[in-house]
């Protein structure tokens, strides 16, 4: 454990802090005169990130070094996201080294110049345990941090902010304004419009208030328009509104409306797709919709009685309401387009340190943190699998120990960072320096679970999950007492003592009260009680150096970094997983986690083989051989036969929650028989359980993202081919009256349409009609002219070939992702149509010849080196263990010097497939709740209440 000392202080204190005190800091992980960078064996890599559906290269870099040890998705998306300088110059970085050199001497410098340390030896332990844990990936600090700290670029730190906004002309602009900064450097914030006279109340002058849902408009189109100046994701923010406020039922109806236009225009034509250029004629998009309800709404609605609607201004009743009705309502839109979600405000504010600085009145974009208005939280998660240790006789322990050092270390470097921190508004930054918000955490829970054998909706997944997170919480608050021994109190503190230790004996009783169940979690619950027990003396005696210390955010990009393999505090994906190769190609494996449950539930060797080889068959564990049934919940995953119940997401939220700071970004999956009703259940089922907040999505409720158009087998001809003459003038050859036909339906960036392509019997291309938009528009009768010429042309023997070479790679809008496996990206809709039509019906050297395949003849090009389906492929053994030395992975995979081991009941991985979520789908059958990425075009992933990218590390939240 570190220690205080009363030895001098180096550098300057911390503002109100106290002098002669320092931290010792403890050695956990390394050795004293060796730099952690001298224990790793370090490689070059080469870095080459393309684009899987025309080939281009997204992003370059040769020569980049890393431990032999990290994985090919770690290195691209490091190296490709958090590496600094211009790539192709000498300032740009090209080792892991020089990355985490970066930021951890920035941490240590500070530290020492705010007078953390009670020595420069303490300090180089600091920052040498802190390299340690990086460079292992047993934690990351949040994508902030690596874009910006020891650049010459403003030192924002904090990805969650949450802002403000009065009933004032004013301050709404403040608020657009304060937004878009936000948005501008990729970070997302939260804020409450209840301040905001309703559309039912006067103004000043008499005339009617426009309601806050008319100003929403206004900050929806404001995030819409500097996402589309140069963001390649979605703008991330949370807009609440208080359940009393009289404008509620038009809050709540916002996206269900327009969701219903989305499909009308859509059906017509509009190219309705996320990014597509119709679309911002929708409103309300860019926004995640939030309901703040209160105990007494939530008896209200239970009890079936009335429930009043309040006036802004004066706090008058305006109307009353049925609040089981008004849940209801609430329940059937989130059941349409899973928004609004739902806060619970009493059971928020329950937990609230710094009430008497102002209520807990809204919530960052994916609802992990919840604090004081203007302020913000730098986050940073542990890697829970890197503490569970297995012995020889194959007995698990989760080393709690090592993890409070590890939690110490990690609470320390985040407070330090405050205190060199930038802030996108002097507001934020004052609140924030003030209260001093922290947001540990910790992802790969999921995989734990089931290696652990463990079910994720079980009483002992719970009671592990929620020994952990009370460990990691009350050692947070433990090293936050010590630290305002060192350097003061949080400034907020003195105003709130009372109630920040009120909330500390709240955890501590929770933690006393929670069950205990088996050796796993019985010995790091008596770890969090002693740290509890601290918590409470220390905070006494010094207070508490942060307002808040831990929250369960997605861990989307940081995630990836560190190689886990489920998010936050989600459960697996699947059981199957998809894989690059550092020399090239992919597999699709059955988890690591795997075997590690069956060792754990007590199979022997030969049977955890065979059940193994079952699962990267079947993609479940049902009917496995050997395996028991009642063994089967352990291997429960997110989607598939055996998919969690919705229930069993709330119950590990409420198994967390009183453990927990902030609260968890998490939604609950619902399947698509769910009613209304049950919604409404899983509503009032997290309101008993003490969650703070929840948001749900039912399958299929939204508008659905393009999928791969399957087209139609060609039609046997109705007559044979009439006799050919042949002249040396041109002569039509027109087609029989029954000929042989494809229809295929597509989409182009968003703007969708039906190609038919009839041909001669013998296979012959004669003829092409499209059709697209509205009959009688102008782009329908371009397209009916364009396609009588193809036609004629053909006919009049023209050669396909020749059509293909000309108006292939012809570029205009509207263009982009298709949703043709085969053609995933055209540059206009002609493009896309002469590559379909390519594939379609010229032989293979033809269109070869022209730069043209299919996607399972990529894929084998990729395994084998050659595109044709007679060549000698080569074994999954071969391709994973004699992989080439040098090379480019055309699915954005990093080229090695190293040989990766072959990994258990390993395939090659399916040629449609470019990441884990895509895999599932092909294998179960599914369609996942994910968009499409926006700079790489793989289908996304749920983290939490966000999105993520497995191929280039994108998100669609604030982490």
């Amino acid at each position: 454990m570190t220690e205080t000392t009363s030895g001098p202080a180096r550098g300057s204190r911390a503002k109100g802090g106290k002098a002669g005190k320092g931290l010792r800091i403890e050695r956990v992980h390394t050795t004293p005169g060796v730099h952690p960078y001298d224990e790793v064996k370090w490689e070059r890599r080469d870095v080459v990130m393309t684009n899987w559906r025309d080939g281009s290269v997204n992003f370059e870099q040769r020569g980049v070094e890393f431990p032999d040890f990290w994985s090919v998705n770690a290195v691209n998306i490091v190296t490709s996201k958090y590496f600094r300088g211009a790539v192709g110059t000498p300032q740009r970085e090209e080792s892991l080294r020089q990355l985490i050199d970066r930021v951890v001497t920035s941490y240590r410098a500070a530290g020492e110049q705010n007078g953390y340390f009670a020595s420069p030896e303490d300090a180089e332990i600091f920052e040498h345990e802190l390299a340690y844990a990086v460079l292992h990936q047993v934690f990351a600090f949040n994508s902030p941090v690596w874009f910006n700290v020891g650049t010459k670029q403003p030192q924002q730190v904090s990805a969650c902010f949450i802002l403000s906004v009065d009933d004032s002309m004013e301050s709404i602009l403040d608020w657009y304004k304060e937004e878009g900064m936000i948005f501008k450097g990729g970070s997302g914030a939260g804020l409450n419009l209840s301040r905001i006279r309703s559309s039912k109340e006067l103004l000043s002058s008499g005339g009617n208030a426009s309601g806050p849902v008319s100003f929403m408009r206004g900050a929806d189109a404001s995030a819409g328009t500097i996402k589309s100046g140069g963001a390649t994701r979605r703008a991330a923010k949370m807009v609440v509104l208080d359940v009393d406020h009289p404008d509620v039922e038009a809050f709540i109806e916002t996206k269900v409306k327009e969701e219903e236009k989305v499909r009308a225009l859509r059906d017509a034509g509009f190219d309705m797709d996320l990014g597509g250029d119709d679309i911002t004629s929708v409103q309300y998009q860019n926004a995640n919709n939030s309901v703040r309800v209160t105990d007494e709404f939530m008896k209200a609605a239970q009890a079936g009685a009335q429930f009043p609607l309040r006036a802004r201004m004066t706090g008058e009743i305006v109307e009353k309401v049925d609040a089981k009705a008004l849940l209801r309502k609430m329940a059937e839109a989130a059941h349409a387009c899973a928004d609004p979600g739902i806060q619970y405000d009493d059971i928020i504010n329950h937990w609230h340190t710094s009430p008497e600085s102002g209520r807990i009145s809204a919530s960052n974009p994916c609802s992990e943190y919840m604090h004081l208005d203007n302020s913000s939280c730098n986050l940073a998660s542990l890697n829970l699998m890197k503490f569970l240790r297995d012995d020889d006789e194959g007995n698990q322990t989760f080393e709690a120990e090592r993890f409070a050092k590890v939690v110490e270390l990690v609470i320390t470097a985040m407070d330090i960072s405050i205190c060199f921190a930038d802030f996108p508004t002097e507001k934020i930054g004052e609140t924030t320096r003030a209260f001093r918000q922290l947001g540990i955490g910790y992802a790969n829970l999921g995989a734990l679970l089931m290696a652990t054998g463990h079910a994720y909706d079980s009483d002992g997944g719970r009671a592990l999950a929620g020994a952990i997170t009370s460990l990691m919480t009350g050692t947070s608050y433990r090293r936050s007492a010590e630290l305002a021994s060192v350097v003061g109190p949080y400034e907020g503190y003195a105003r709130n003592a009372e109630a920040h230790q009120r909330v500390m004996r709240q955890h501590a009783d929770a933690n006393e009260a929670a069950t205990r169940t088996d050796d796993l979690d019985t010995p790091v619950w008596a770890a969090a009680t002693a740290a509890w027990r601290d918590v409470v003396q220390l905070g006494k005696k010094h207070g508490y150096r942060n307002a808040q210390a831990s929250v369960l955010a997605p861990t989307g990009t940081i995630g990836l970094m560190m190689d886990c393999d489920t998010t936050g505090v989600e459960p697996d994906l699947a059981l199957v997983k998809f894989k690059k190769l550092v020399g090239g190609g992919s597999m699709q494996i059955v988890n690591n986690t795997v075997p590690k449950a069956l060792k754990r539930l007590g199979y022997q060797p030969e049977q955890v083989e065979a059940i193994v080889e079952h699962i990267a068959e079947h993609g479940n564990v049902v009917d496995a051989p050997g395996l028991k049934p009642a063994h089967y919940e352990v291997f429960d995953c997110a989607m598939g036969e055996r998919s969690i119940s919705p229930m069993g997401h709330v119950r590990m939220m409420a198994a967390a929650q009183p453990f927990l700071s902030g609260a968890i970004s998490k939604t609950v999956n619902m399947p698509s028989t769910s009613t209304v009703e049950d919604v409404e259940e899983i509503y009032v089922q997290g309101w008993k359980l003490g969650t703070k907040a929840l948001a749900v999505y039912v399958e299929n409720s939204k508008v659905g993202q393009p999928l791969s158009a399957k087209r139609k087998e060609p039609e046997k001809a109705a007559e044979p081919q009439p006799e050919k003459v042949v002249e040396y003038r041109p002569v039509r050859n027109r087609l029989p009256k029954g000929r042989p036909g494809i229809t295929t339906s597509f989409t182009v960036g968003g703007a969708e349409g039906y190609m038919t392509a009839n041909s001669y019997p013998d296979d012959g291309l004669g003829e092409v009609f499209l059709k697209m938009s509205k009959q009688g528009s102008t782009l329908a009768g371009m397209m009916d002219a364009f396609s009588i010429a193809v036609s004629v042309g053909l006919q009049y023997g023209v050669p396909l070939e020749t059509y293909v070479s000309k108006f292939t790679n012809m570029r205009f809008e509207p263009a982009g992702m298709t949703d043709d496996q085969d053609v995933r990206m055209a540059q206009s809709i002609v493009d896309y149509i002469f590559r379909r039509l390519a594939l379609d019906f010229l032989p293979f050297e033809t269109r070869s010849a022209l730069g043209i395949h299919s996607a399972e003849e990529r894929q084998r090009h990729l395994e084998t080196g050659s595109y044709e389906s007679g060549s000698e492929e080569m074994d999954v053994e071969g391709l994973a263990q004699s992989a080439p030395r040098q090379g480019t992975d055309p699915q954005g995979g990093a080229v090695s010097t190293g040989s990766p081991t072959a990994p258990q009941a390993a395939a090659p991985a399916p040629a449609q497939a470019h990441n884990s979520t895509e895999l599932v789908e092909m294998q179960l059958g599914l369609n996942a709740d994910a968009p499409l990425c926006f700079s790489c075009g793989t289908k996304m992933r749920r983290a939490g209440s966000c999105y993520l990218c497995e191929g280039c590390g994108s998100t669609s939240g604030c982490s």
